[in-house]
């Protein structure tokens, strides 16, 4: 049996980890409140037995007092009655003389325990005075009764909060757990080569649901990157073919003399090699591009000033190609590499010159737009479908334009890559018929 990987044990105590995490927080608050409600409960209670003590020792004295006889004084003092009822409230009764001798006392009583005092008074005189306990009947035993009530009460409070907080607490991990254990099974499904695994729609707590939309948006990404990366084979396989083969089939026909090496036929091969270098170059370039994104040295420039060196480099090109170039370049300071941002610009003007035909025009201008710095290049060329303007970034994409042109496809993808790196972005907008605009839009400096 094959082992089970460490994580999956971990993740499978997840849940009952998190139920007793609540079950001891919960725990732990009702131990502190039964604490704290005992505790003051409890001084509550003796502050009103207390009271309540010291009230009946009052009137105890009072009840004594009247029952003192003027010429025979206690001798003479009938206190049956008063003995009697504190016995029936049960309460320990002691009546003392003035010197503090006892006169009258019930049975079982004892000078010990909380005990209340208070002097009997006849006229203003003191007489004597009465000590008054509780017993374990009567006042004493309700003191007694509330105590265990209320700490009945806290204890059945305390096992039903326990109660409530274990299944709340597995409630809630159950919840939490299983959109985790989904993740987990996907990801492992992922690691295992299944590239079409997603976590799709999770019911859990927000964060879980941005965590698996995250995981499938980077899927996606992973998905994309991976097929981008095969395209680059079957292109950079599929435009090495042909140059590859006419130079084989030369070579080979020179070698076996079916040829003569005439200016033609050299020239001929002489060709295919210009075409291999320009892909090696447009692949190099590629790489140099990548690489700048990462350590790009921008100083504060004119973006107007770019565009015009830039314009100024292929107007042979434009001249050549009967293709009319206006400029409209105002001033639009930006931070930027400008090395690679003439790259841009190059690469947006070459763009438009390929599918601009003689006779057309392409606009070249800069301005400045709120917070922006823009420039665009228009032309009024062929223009690109809606179908392939989601797609015109991408790398060693060609659309169904270019299939007579010769180039890489990798133009457009450099430029959008570096405009990123420098804090903008470049779009596109086209009209099938009525040319292409381009808009690189930086932040001013």
């Amino acid at each position: 049996m094959a082992d089970t990987p460490r994580g999956a044990q971990r993740g499978n105590t997840l849940g009952p980890r998190l139920a007793l995490a609540f079950l001891g927080v919960a725990l732990s608050a009702v131990a502190l409140l039964a604490i704290l409600a005992a505790v003051f409960s409890a001084v509550d209670v003796s502050s009103l037995a207390n009271r309540q003590r010291d009230d009946l020792a009052a009137a105890v004295a009072v009840a004594a007092a009247a029952s003192w006889s003027q010429d025979q004084g206690w001798a003479g003092a009938d206190l049956t009655p008063v003995l009697e009822l504190a016995q029936r409230s049960g309460l320990k009764l002691q009546v003392q003389d003035a010197n503090g001798h006892a006169v009258a006392t019930t049975p079982g009583f004892a000078a010990t325990g909380s005990q209340s005092t208070e002097p009997v008074l006849v006229h203003g005189q003191r007489v004597g005075m009465v000590v008054l306990g509780l017993t374990a009947s009567g006042l004493g035993a309700a003191d007694s009764v509330l105590r265990t009530a209320l700490f009945r009460a806290i204890a059945g409070a305390a096992g039903l909060a326990a109660l409530l907080a274990l299944f709340t607490g597995l409630a809630v991990a159950r919840r939490i757990t299983r959109p985790i254990a989904r993740l987990i099974t996907v990801t492992r499904a992922m690691a295992a080569g299944d590239r079409s695994a997603r976590a799709g729609q999770l019911s859990g707590p927000s964060e879980l649901r941005e965590l698996a939309a995250a995981f499938d948006n980077m899927a996606d990404t992973l998905d994309y990157e991976d097929k981008i990366r095969r395209d680059l084979v079957a292109s950079v396989a599929h435009e090495l073919r042909t140059p590859v083969a006419v130079l084989q089939a030369g070579h080979e026909a020179l070698l076996d003399g079916i040829t003569d090496p005439d200016p033609e036929e050299l020239g001929s091969l002489r060709d295919e090699v210009l075409r291999l270098a320009r892909m090696v170059d447009d692949l190099q370039t590629m790489a140099a591009a990548d690489a700048a994104v990462l350590r790009l040295t921008r100083e504060r420039t004119d973006l107007a000033d770019i565009a015009g060196a830039a314009a100024d480099s292929l107007a042979r090109r434009f001249e050549a190609a009967e293709v009319e170039l206006d400029r409209q370049l105002d001033t639009a300071p930006v931070l930027a590499d400008e090395r690679w941002m003439h790259q841009v610009v190059t690469n947006l003007l070459g763009n438009a010159l390929k599918f601009t035909p003689a006779g057309g025009r392409v606009t070249i201008r800069t301005s400045q737009r709120g917070a922006h710095a823009v420039l665009e290049v228009a032309d009024t060329g062929v223009g690109i479908p809606a179908d392939e303007l989601p797609r015109i970034f991408d790398r060693f994409w060609r659309g169904q334009a270019a299939a007579q042109i010769s180039g890489s496809g990798i133009g457009l993808a450099i430029a959008a890559e570096l405009a990123v790196a420098h804090g903008g972005t470049l779009t596109a907008d086209s009209q099938p018929g009525h040319g292409a605009t381009f808009a690189l839009t930086l932040p001013l400096a």
